[in-house]
């Protein structure tokens, strides 16, 4: 059976698995699922994931949910660069001290803004609110100005000089807030350079997994210059 990793490519979270994985070249079977089409709630994938949201594992019969406990998992299992995870206790630490912070500034903020600004407004055909989507630019400037003031402050990512899990889930996030048309790192020069050290030294994976996002943003972009006209 071996390890199967159930995602869908419009999550951040998934996005981050599947670019550790490809990265370390780790083998697994890739378990697409679309969300719109409900294929995350039916009675199989419940098994594998009680809470049927993605991403999830299933490695030979053990399943595993949430992208942080997933890579965790992935990089003390495998034979992968120490500087994914470090075993050292302090290093490992400071990965773990940004884990634990992104959960509530980085993600939350980035997703709202996503979320608020295309998705909903896709489904109800009404307009984004412009209240929520300020408070979510709010958050993300926050979020940005604490990444750069401290997680960057020293550093060339955001747990040391090496790249670690860490950066992945965090990129993501950040590159989710493009599908909206948005350039949110603008005011935050070390953001980009960091995003660029990511995306570097992760392609060609990273592209390939943000293929479709960068499509959502150029539509949007599209779409915004054509109302100009």
């Amino acid at each position: 059976m071996g390890l199967e990793v159930y995602f869908t490519i419009l999550s951040q979270p998934s996005r981050a698995v599947l670019m550790f994985l490809e990265s370390n070249a780790i083998p697994y079977t890739r378990k697409a699922l679309d969300l719109r089409k409900g294929e995350n709630r039916t009675e199989d994938y419940s098994r594998i994931n009680p809470m049927m949201k993605v991403p999830a594992i299933s490695d030979d019969g053990f399943n595993l949910t949430e992208s942080v406990a997933i890579l965790k998992y992935l990089a003390n299992k495998y034979t992968v660069a120490d500087h994914w995870y470090p075993k050292d206790i302090r290093k490992r630490a400071k990965v773990d001290e940004y884990l634990a912070w992104h959960h509530t500034n980085t993600r939350p903020a980035c997703a709202s803004l996503f979320f608020n600004e295309v998705l909903l407004p896709a489904r109800t055909k009404q307009p984004a609110d412009t209240v929520v989507v300020q408070s979510a630019l709010t958050q993300i400037k926050n979020a940005l100005d604490k990444l750069e003031t401290m997680f960057l402050k020293d550093s060339r990512f955001l747990c040391g000089d090496e790249i670690s899990i860490a950066d992945l889930l965090a990129i993501c996030e950040v590159m989710q807030t493009l599908g909206t048309g948005r350039n949110v790192t603008d005011n935050h020069s070390k953001v980009k350079s960091w995003m660029e050290r990511v995306q570097n030294q992760m392609n060609p994976f990273f592209d390939e997994v943000h293929v479709p996002i960068n499509k959502i943003r150029q539509k949007r972009l599209q779409a915004a210059n054509t109302s100009k006209l």
